[in-house]
């Protein structure tokens, strides 16, 4: 599994022109499931990022939460990431989930999300989605 988190602002995504997900102060997440990955695994990463403690406090000291901070989640899945560059000049996804396997695990991390008390939005598995956001700091963090 790979996780783009982006602690953000606003973060919105759109999917012909209409606005499946929308957030503000939070983490804007793109989710990218690999072949060999497992709920256990969508578990695991799920709890680190709802614990990861990357927002400023009153002195401005990275130490806050997202639970601290009353943020919310845009989670928009993403199978480019596990796209592979090493060779020629277009990318393989060999290690990409099926489609299938990834969306269940999509589906199955937004649902452990908010069954921890996370206001979770969306995008579309699949579609053709616009992705709009304010990167705050900006801070980005790679998960695996």
């Amino acid at each position: 599994m790979k996780i783009v988190l982006q602690r953000v602002t606003h973060a919105s995504v759109k999917v012909d022109g209409t606005v499946t997900g929308k957030i503000d102060t939070g983490y804007l997440i793109l989710f990218g499931a690999g072949k060999d990955d497992t709920q256990e695994d969508c578990r695991r990463l799920a709890d680190k990022i709802i614990n990861l403690r990357i927002f400023p406090d009153d002195n401005g000291k990275i130490n806050l939460s997202l639970k601290d901070v009353k943020g919310s989640l845009l989670i928009v899945p993403q199978f480019t990431l596990y796209a592979d560059c090493r060779k020629g000049n277009r990318p393989n996804f060999i290690q990409a989930g099926s489609p299938d396997s990834a969306n269940s695990l999509f589906e199955y991390f937004t649902e452990y999300c908010r069954s921890k008390g996370q206001d979770v939005q969306t995008g579309i598995f699949g579609a053709d989605m616009k992705v709009e956001l304010l990167n705050d700091g900006p801070f980005t963090i790679i998960l695996e």
